[in-house]
């Protein structure tokens, strides 16, 4: 893939509108080119900036011509045009999806394009949990639940967003799932909600003041199946039970 190729690709990717090979192709490009890495640079920084501006609501004044028949909003002049064009505009950039879902989707695909799923393997929890104590500054109780259909494979460390955080490895038949997992800055859960990112599928939740993120090529909804999520369990059922 060249420059020219890559160029109108750069939006869609950061949008997660990409299909994996496509992704990739990007990703290998970028690495390569500086002039297409600055350009996806200087867009994500934007997007991030964008999302994390303060929200203002909106006068009802500006509320009710906004929602005028369009007849209406024709016969007005062309500043009050450009007006209404640029708060659609700020609509749709503030509506995308969380950044971090991008990273964790793009820390994903590294791990599997470099072969490099695990720093630790482990037959089962009690190999994996004292190698993270080592390794973290938070934490960490590994799960397994093979028992549930989703197979232990170990662990790793990668970094989103400047952090260093945990990520557990589960394999259910052929689908590798990365969660990650690390501190939240919130104290209140929050419950589980799915996104589909670059041909992959996502659901992130916040329990027991920890963020998680669950990440495969496994259809959306056999992963919100994934047993770490107690809000997708009976009631009367706990991993520790």
């Amino acid at each position: 893939m060249n420059c020219r190729e890559t160029d109108p690709l750069l939006s869609a990717y950061l949008d997660g509108e990409l299909d994996l090979m496509r992704a990739l192709e990007v990703e290998a490009h970028t690495r390569e080119c500086a002039n297409c890495a600055a350009r996806l640079k200087s867009a994500r920084q934007l997007a991030d900036a964008v999302s994390q501006a303060s929200y203002h609501r909106a006068p009802s004044s500006l509320r009710m011509r906004v929602e005028r028949p369009a007849a209406s909003l024709w016969q007005r002049p062309a500043p009050w045009l450009a007006l209404t064009a640029s708060i659609v505009v700020a609509i749709l950039v503030i509506g995308r999806a969380d950044p971090t879902g991008d990273e964790v989707a793009r820390a994903h695909l590294r791990s599997l394009r470099s072969g490099h799923l695990v720093d630790v393997a482990a037959s089962g929890r009690r190999s994996v949990r004292p190698w993270f104590a080592e390794k973290l500054d938070y934490a960490l109780d590994v799960e397994d639940i093979s028992g549930r259909g989703f197979q232990l494979t170990g662990g790793r460390l990668d970094s989103l967003n400047g952090r260093t955080v945990a990520v557990l490895v589960y394999q259910r038949g052929t689908h590798v799932i990365s969660v990650f997992v690390w501190p939240a800055a919130q104290n209140s859960d929050r419950n589980p909600t799915g996104a589909i990112r670059e041909a992959l599928s996502l659901v992130s939740w916040r329990a027991e003041g920890m963020n998680w993120w669950a990440v495969s090529d496994l259809n959306l909804s056999e992963l919100e199946a994934l047993p770490l999520c107690p809000c997708f369990m009976p009631v009367h059922e706990t991993l520790r039970g």
